[in-house]
Protein backbone atom coordinates (compact mmCIF):
# COMPACT_ATOMS: atom_id res chain seq x y z
CA UNK A 1 0.00 0.00 0.00
CA UNK A 2 1.35 3.21 -0.81
CA UNK A 3 2.40 5.80 1.51
CA UNK A 4 0.06 9.26 1.44
CA UNK A 5 2.90 10.83 3.52
CA UNK A 6 5.84 10.21 1.11
CA UNK A 7 3.78 10.83 -1.87
CA UNK A 8 2.84 14.08 -0.52
CA UNK A 9 6.68 14.63 0.52
CA UNK A 10 5.28 15.64 4.34
CA UNK A 11 6.69 14.07 7.40
CA UNK A 12 4.03 12.17 9.64
CA UNK A 13 3.59 14.92 12.09
CA UNK A 14 3.04 17.41 9.82
CA UNK A 15 -0.11 19.82 10.29
CA UNK A 16 -2.94 19.59 8.33
CA UNK A 17 -2.33 23.07 6.70
CA UNK A 18 1.25 21.90 5.59
CA UNK A 19 -0.52 18.88 3.90
CA UNK A 20 -3.30 21.08 2.10
CA UNK A 21 0.04 23.10 1.17
CA UNK A 22 2.16 20.34 -0.17
CA UNK A 23 -0.94 18.77 -2.38
CA UNK A 24 -1.75 22.17 -3.45
CA UNK A 25 1.44 22.95 -5.12
CA UNK A 26 1.75 18.84 -6.42
CA UNK A 27 -1.72 19.25 -7.61
CA UNK A 28 -0.52 22.71 -9.68
CA UNK A 29 2.29 21.18 -11.05
CA UNK A 30 0.93 17.87 -12.43
CA UNK A 31 -2.81 18.91 -13.34
CA UNK A 32 -3.12 16.98 -16.49
CA UNK A 33 -4.63 20.21 -17.95
CA UNK A 34 -1.22 21.68 -17.78
CA UNK A 35 0.59 18.77 -18.73
CA UNK A 36 -1.69 17.44 -22.28
CA UNK A 37 -0.66 13.78 -22.91
CA UNK A 38 1.62 13.13 -20.47
CA UNK A 39 0.96 9.80 -18.50
CA UNK A 40 3.15 9.90 -16.33
CA UNK A 41 2.21 13.06 -15.21
CA UNK A 42 -1.73 12.07 -14.85
CA UNK A 43 -0.59 8.92 -12.82
CA UNK A 44 1.21 10.92 -10.52
CA UNK A 45 -1.49 13.68 -10.30
CA UNK A 46 -4.10 11.07 -9.43
CA UNK A 47 -1.35 9.22 -6.81
CA UNK A 48 -1.78 12.21 -5.13
CA UNK A 49 -4.75 13.31 -5.24
CA UNK A 50 -5.58 9.97 -3.74
CA UNK A 51 -2.54 10.50 -1.11
CA UNK A 52 -4.85 13.85 -0.08
CA UNK A 53 -8.27 11.42 0.39
CA UNK A 54 -6.34 9.21 2.67
CA UNK A 55 -4.84 11.97 5.35
CA UNK A 56 -6.30 15.43 3.61
CA UNK A 57 -9.06 15.87 6.36
CA UNK A 58 -8.62 14.96 10.34
CA UNK A 59 -11.35 12.23 10.15
CA UNK A 60 -9.47 10.87 7.10
CA UNK A 61 -5.97 11.05 8.56
CA UNK A 62 -6.68 9.14 11.34
CA UNK A 63 -8.42 5.90 9.86
CA UNK A 64 -5.79 6.02 7.98
CA UNK A 65 -3.63 6.55 11.22
CA UNK A 66 -5.13 3.63 12.96
CA UNK A 67 -5.13 1.37 10.15
CA UNK A 68 -8.71 1.54 9.05
CA UNK A 69 -9.22 0.40 5.24
CA UNK A 70 -9.71 3.80 2.98
CA UNK A 71 -12.67 4.03 0.48
CA UNK A 72 -12.53 5.86 -2.62
CA UNK A 73 -15.33 9.04 -2.59
CA UNK A 74 -16.19 7.94 -5.63
CA UNK A 75 -17.86 4.95 -4.36
CA UNK A 76 -20.58 6.28 -2.85
CA UNK A 77 -18.97 7.92 0.37
CA UNK A 78 -19.41 11.28 1.95
CA UNK A 79 -16.81 14.19 1.63
CA UNK A 80 -15.56 15.89 -1.19
CA UNK A 81 -13.90 13.96 -4.34
CA UNK A 82 -10.32 14.84 -5.49
CA UNK A 83 -9.75 13.99 -9.20
CA UNK A 84 -8.43 10.65 -8.67
CA UNK A 85 -12.60 10.06 -7.89
CA UNK A 86 -13.93 12.47 -10.23
CA UNK A 87 -12.85 10.48 -13.34
CA UNK A 88 -15.72 8.32 -12.58
CA UNK A 89 -18.27 10.90 -12.86
CA UNK A 90 -19.31 12.61 -15.97
CA UNK A 91 -17.27 16.26 -16.12
CA UNK A 92 -13.68 16.05 -16.35
CA UNK A 93 -13.13 18.41 -13.55
CA UNK A 94 -16.27 18.20 -11.32
CA UNK A 95 -16.98 21.38 -8.69
CA UNK A 96 -15.56 18.39 -6.38
CA UNK A 97 -12.66 18.47 -7.32
CA UNK A 98 -12.31 22.23 -5.26
CA UNK A 99 -14.34 20.51 -2.50
CA UNK A 100 -10.97 18.62 -1.17
CA UNK A 101 -9.79 22.37 -0.02
CA UNK A 102 -13.19 23.09 1.69
CA UNK A 103 -13.50 25.96 -0.68
CA UNK A 104 -12.76 27.45 -3.97
CA UNK A 105 -9.85 29.02 -3.68
CA UNK A 106 -8.09 25.92 -5.44
CA UNK A 107 -9.69 26.73 -8.57
CA UNK A 108 -9.28 30.75 -8.08
CA UNK A 109 -5.96 29.89 -7.69
CA UNK A 110 -5.25 27.45 -10.42
CA UNK A 111 -8.18 28.59 -13.42
CA UNK A 112 -8.95 32.13 -12.12
CA UNK A 113 -11.95 31.37 -10.55
CA UNK A 114 -13.30 29.67 -13.34
CA UNK A 115 -12.93 26.50 -15.20
CA UNK A 116 -11.07 27.60 -18.62
CA UNK A 117 -10.20 25.88 -21.40
CA UNK A 118 -6.23 25.00 -21.80
CA UNK A 119 -5.18 28.18 -24.02
CA UNK A 120 -6.66 29.99 -21.22
CA UNK A 121 -4.38 28.81 -18.34
CA UNK A 122 -2.35 31.71 -16.91
CA UNK A 123 0.44 31.57 -14.85
CA UNK A 124 3.64 33.11 -13.67
CA UNK A 125 6.49 32.02 -14.06
CA UNK A 126 8.96 30.72 -11.29
CA UNK A 127 11.74 32.79 -9.84
CA UNK A 128 15.53 31.52 -10.26
CA UNK A 129 18.17 31.69 -7.42
CA UNK A 130 22.01 31.55 -8.39
CA UNK A 131 24.59 32.22 -5.88
CA UNK A 132 27.45 34.30 -7.27
CA UNK A 133 30.89 33.84 -5.02
CA UNK A 134 32.72 36.98 -5.10
CA UNK A 135 36.48 38.16 -4.12
CA UNK A 136 36.82 41.16 -1.69
CA UNK A 137 38.14 43.26 -4.29
CA UNK A 138 35.82 42.88 -6.56
CA UNK A 139 33.40 44.22 -3.62
CA UNK A 140 35.78 47.09 -3.07
CA UNK A 141 35.76 48.45 -6.63
CA UNK A 142 32.78 46.78 -8.00
CA UNK A 143 32.90 44.29 -10.91
CA UNK A 144 30.99 42.66 -13.85
CA UNK A 145 30.91 39.20 -14.01
CA UNK A 146 29.00 37.07 -16.50
CA UNK A 147 26.73 34.03 -15.30
CA UNK A 148 24.86 31.18 -16.12
CA UNK A 149 21.11 31.13 -14.81
CA UNK A 150 19.49 27.72 -13.49
CA UNK A 151 17.73 27.74 -16.92
CA UNK A 152 20.48 27.82 -18.84
CA UNK A 153 20.34 31.86 -19.66
CA UNK A 154 23.20 33.64 -19.90
CA UNK A 155 23.18 36.90 -17.43
CA UNK A 156 25.75 40.01 -17.61
CA UNK A 157 25.59 40.78 -13.67
CA UNK A 158 26.77 44.17 -12.55
CA UNK A 159 28.35 44.02 -8.76
CA UNK A 160 28.22 47.39 -6.88
CA UNK A 161 30.81 48.30 -4.81
CA UNK A 162 30.47 47.62 -1.25
CA UNK A 163 27.60 45.07 -1.85
CA UNK A 164 27.32 42.96 1.79
CA UNK A 165 27.13 39.50 2.51
CA UNK A 166 23.84 37.77 0.83
CA UNK A 167 22.63 40.76 -0.57
CA UNK A 168 20.35 39.57 -3.52
CA UNK A 169 20.16 41.50 -6.46
CA UNK A 170 17.01 41.20 -8.36
CA UNK A 171 16.62 40.78 -12.68
CA UNK A 172 13.28 41.54 -13.55
CA UNK A 173 11.49 39.25 -15.78
CA UNK A 174 14.35 36.97 -16.25
CA UNK A 175 13.76 33.97 -14.39
CA UNK A 176 11.25 31.23 -15.95
CA UNK A 177 8.75 31.88 -18.87
CA UNK A 178 5.46 32.36 -17.34
CA UNK A 179 2.28 29.82 -19.01
CA UNK A 180 0.32 31.28 -21.18
CA UNK A 181 0.05 35.01 -20.67
CA UNK A 182 1.35 34.49 -17.50
CA UNK A 183 4.40 37.19 -16.86
CA UNK A 184 7.86 36.05 -16.01
CA UNK A 185 9.56 35.20 -12.81
CA UNK A 186 12.59 36.96 -11.98
CA UNK A 187 15.74 36.09 -11.41
CA UNK A 188 17.76 36.43 -7.62
CA UNK A 189 21.83 36.59 -7.79
CA UNK A 190 22.44 35.99 -4.23
CA UNK A 191 26.35 37.56 -3.40
CA UNK A 192 28.83 35.54 -1.06
CA UNK A 193 31.83 37.29 -0.16
CA UNK A 194 34.93 34.77 -0.46
CA UNK A 195 37.25 34.82 2.78
CA UNK A 196 40.31 37.10 1.87
CA UNK A 197 43.38 36.19 4.71
CA UNK A 198 44.47 39.23 6.40
CA UNK A 199 40.91 40.77 6.60
CA UNK A 200 37.61 40.85 8.36
CA UNK A 201 35.14 42.84 7.02
CA UNK A 202 32.91 45.02 8.87
CA UNK A 203 30.15 47.06 7.35
CA UNK A 204 31.89 48.77 4.50
CA UNK A 205 35.39 48.94 6.59
CA UNK A 206 38.06 46.16 6.38
CA UNK A 207 40.44 45.40 9.44
CA UNK A 208 43.70 43.88 9.30
CA UNK A 209 46.61 43.58 11.70
CA UNK A 210 49.64 45.71 12.25
CA UNK A 211 52.36 43.53 14.22
CA UNK A 212 55.31 45.98 15.92
CA UNK A 213 57.99 45.66 17.18
CA UNK A 214 58.49 46.90 20.82
CA UNK A 215 61.01 49.51 19.19
CA UNK A 216 58.37 50.16 16.43
CA UNK A 217 55.94 50.93 19.04
CA UNK A 218 57.80 52.86 21.95
CA UNK A 219 59.76 55.37 18.78
CA UNK A 220 56.92 55.42 16.13
CA UNK A 221 57.44 55.91 12.01
CA UNK A 222 56.35 55.03 8.98
CA UNK A 223 55.30 51.31 8.35
CA UNK A 224 54.04 48.95 5.52
CA UNK A 225 50.92 47.93 5.59
CA UNK A 226 48.70 45.89 2.87
CA UNK A 227 45.83 46.86 1.58
CA UNK A 228 43.49 45.06 -1.32
CA UNK A 229 45.19 47.54 -3.67
CA UNK A 230 48.64 46.60 -2.91
CA UNK A 231 51.34 48.07 0.18
CA UNK A 232 50.77 51.60 1.90
CA UNK A 233 52.76 53.24 4.50
CA UNK A 234 51.17 54.50 7.97
CA UNK A 235 52.29 56.86 10.44
CA UNK A 236 52.88 55.32 13.42
CA UNK A 237 52.50 57.56 16.74
CA UNK A 238 55.32 56.99 19.37
CA UNK A 239 54.02 55.05 22.20
CA UNK A 240 50.99 52.52 20.97
CA UNK A 241 50.04 49.44 22.34
CA UNK A 242 48.25 46.82 21.08
CA UNK A 243 44.87 47.41 20.23
CA UNK A 244 45.72 50.77 19.52
CA UNK A 245 43.69 51.85 15.84
CA UNK A 246 44.46 53.70 12.82
CA UNK A 247 42.32 54.48 10.09
CA UNK A 248 43.04 54.34 6.19
CA UNK A 249 40.61 56.44 4.78
CA UNK A 250 38.83 55.56 1.14
CA UNK A 251 40.72 51.22 1.59
CA UNK A 252 37.46 49.51 2.63
CA UNK A 253 34.35 48.50 0.38
CA UNK A 254 33.80 51.02 -1.99
CA UNK A 255 33.90 55.07 -1.61
CA UNK A 256 33.06 54.88 1.90
CA UNK A 257 34.77 52.23 3.33
CA UNK A 258 37.81 53.03 5.51
CA UNK A 259 40.72 50.22 6.53
CA UNK A 260 41.50 50.08 10.11
CA UNK A 261 44.10 49.21 10.84
CA UNK A 262 44.66 47.53 14.71
CA UNK A 263 48.25 47.44 15.77
CA UNK A 264 49.95 44.03 17.55
CA UNK A 265 52.78 44.68 19.53
CA UNK A 266 55.04 41.47 19.32
CA UNK A 267 57.49 40.46 21.60
CA UNK A 268 60.59 38.35 20.56
CA UNK A 269 59.80 34.78 20.83
CA UNK A 270 62.99 33.88 22.11
CA UNK A 271 65.28 36.78 23.19
CA UNK A 272 69.34 36.45 23.75
CA UNK A 273 70.84 36.91 27.19
CA UNK A 274 72.40 39.92 25.13
CA UNK A 275 68.57 41.31 24.66
CA UNK A 276 67.29 40.73 28.59
CA UNK A 277 70.61 41.77 29.47
CA UNK A 278 69.92 45.29 27.55
CA UNK A 279 66.11 45.62 28.17
CA UNK A 280 66.70 45.12 32.23
CA UNK A 281 69.21 47.91 31.91
CA UNK A 282 66.70 49.70 30.02
CA UNK A 283 64.03 49.21 32.39
CA UNK A 284 66.26 50.39 35.34
CA UNK A 285 66.55 53.71 33.71
CA UNK A 286 63.19 54.14 32.07
CA UNK A 287 60.87 51.66 33.83
CA UNK A 288 56.68 52.85 34.06
CA UNK A 289 53.76 51.88 35.56
CA UNK A 290 51.23 50.09 33.30
CA UNK A 291 48.91 48.43 36.03
CA UNK A 292 47.40 51.41 37.96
Amino acid sequence: MSDPYQILGVSKTATQDEIKKAYRKLAKSLHPDLNPGNKESEKKFKDVSHAFDQIGTPEERKKYDQGEAFEHHHSGGGGGQSFYGSQQGGGRYSSNFADAFGDEDFFQNIFGGKRKSQDEFNYPGEDELYKLEVDLIDVAHGAEKMITLPSGKKLQVKIPAGIEEGKKLRFKGLGGAGIGAGAPGDAYVEIHIRPTDGFKIHGKDLETELPLSIFEAVTGGSIPVKTLDGQVSVTVPAGVSSGNKLRVKGKGLGPEGNLIVIIKVIAPKAPSEEFIHSMNEMKSKFNYEVRK
